[in-house]
């Protein structure tokens, strides 16, 4: 039988959001990660502005505990109006 992931869980996931840069950008993203992984230490949250300081950069790692639980916070994320690209 053949899984369904290659990722073995638990395991600490990065995620790079990338948004239009908005003061309220980080704290929208942190509401919807914490929604999807309640552990998740907001103050490892990394950020990077863009050289022209036009986009933000947020990596957030998260303690993955199953598919289902990336795949749900994923679309949340990528469905969020604020949010450009999430890898």
């Amino acid at each position: 039988m053949k899984p369904e992931t290659l990722l073995e869980f638990p395991c600490d996931f990065p995620l790079k959001i990338m948004g239009a840069s908005n003061p309220d950008f980080a704290q929208a993203i942190c509401a919807v990660v914490v929604r999807h992984a309640p552990d998740f230490d907001i103050a490892t949250m990394e950020m990077r502005p863009s050289k022209a300081g036009n986009y933000l950069s947020l990596t957030c790692t998260v303690r993955a505990v199953s598919q289902v639980q990336l795949d749900a916070l994923y679309l949340e994320l990528t469905a969020h109006p604020m949010v450009r690209v999430v890898l």
